[in-house]
């Protein structure tokens, strides 16, 4: 999963971020590093659609939240995966 949208939905998934805080969950869960350009497209085109918002400034960082739309989005998404995992792992197991 390396798609830059949906690695931060992922990321907002346990609760608020910052971008900084964002690039480094990502960096933990999934081994992928994004640039500020990436995260901050991703997050531009995120609020855009509705599925993220930005809180209120802590101080010079602005914390972004998943909205219910977002959250719903995330997990038809994730539901997606899980087939494709599944035929996945099989054929690995055949191997």
């Amino acid at each position: 999963m390396t798609d830059p949208a949906l690695l931060v939905l992922a990321s907002l998934a346990d609760g608020d971020k910052h971008g900084h805080a964002m690039i480094a969950d990502i960096r933990g869960f999934a081994g992928v590093v994004l640039g500020p350009g990436t995260l901050y497209g991703a997050i531009t085109r995120l609020e855009e659609r509705g599925l993220i918002k930005a809180m209120p400034p802590d101080e010079r960082r602005r914390p972004y939240s998943l909205t219910t739309a977002g959250r719903a989005h995330l997990e038809v998404q994730l539901a997606a995966l899980e087939p494709i995992v599944r035929a996945c792992t099989r054929r690995l197991r055949r191997a």
